[in-house]
């Protein structure tokens, strides 16, 4: 175990503004080896796994966050965040499942016209960013989740993405579930996403 190399992790992680990969903690490290790191990071996560704040991987990216069992004690006041219409749930889940994908691409799934505005109230949201173009003619504009999605769901990548037998038995495919359907076709188990809804569209 290098403890040295822990600590400076651990250092640098709290100081840091936002999540870090284990690229950038090489290069803040003094290019220390990226395994040492990878492995280093592991214990610590270890290490904090019963402790008031736990470290987490989020799309690559590491940083520590408050125990869930805790969270509550630290929650402060803060303004409601506006819920995603019905419209903007359905993007998200296309784009979660799909990605990158095309807003064409988007539109045949739902079978309907969709909206700039929708993307861009998911891309000022920090959940969906532009993934460049594709390359085919009129190289239309790609989309994809970020990293700010993955954390604000608590998802360590996206294949932790829920089935659509862990939705349905939550009992949360209402009053979206066409929409699922239409994502991820009956009997696939392995797609639709939910985002808080609220009974507006675009």
């Amino acid at each position: 175990m290098n403890v040295s190399l822990e600590r400076a992790l651990e250092a640098a992680l709290f100081a840091a503004e936002e999540p870090m990969n284990v690229d950038s903690l090489s290069g803040i490290l003094g290019d220390a080896p990226k395994e040492e790191i990878r492995a280093s990071l592991s214990d610590l996560a270890s290490h904090y796994e019963e402790r008031g704040v736990h470290l987490v991987q989020r799309g690559g990216r590491w940083h520590f966050e408050t125990a869930p069992d805790l969270a509550h004690l630290l929650r402060r006041e803060r303004e409601q965040q506006r819920k995603l219409s019905r419209a903007a749930t359905e993007v998200l889940a296309i784009v979660a499942y799909h990605e990158p994908v095309s807003r064409a691409e988007i539109e045949a799934i739902r079978g309907v016209q969709t909206s700039g505005g929708t993307l861009d109230v998911l891309m000022e949201a920090g959940w969906v960013r532009i993934a460049g173009r594709r390359e085919v003619p009129g190289r239309p504009t790609i989309y994809a989740t970020t990293p700010e999605f993955l954390d604000h769901f608590g998802l360590s990548s996206r294949k932790d993405l829920p089935g659509l037998a862990e939705l349905r038995a939550a009992g949360l495919l209402d009053p979206v579930d066409e929409a699922f359907d239409a994502v991820i076709g009956d009997g696939d188990d392995n797609a639709g996403f939910m985002a808080e809804t609220d009974d507006s569209a675009d």
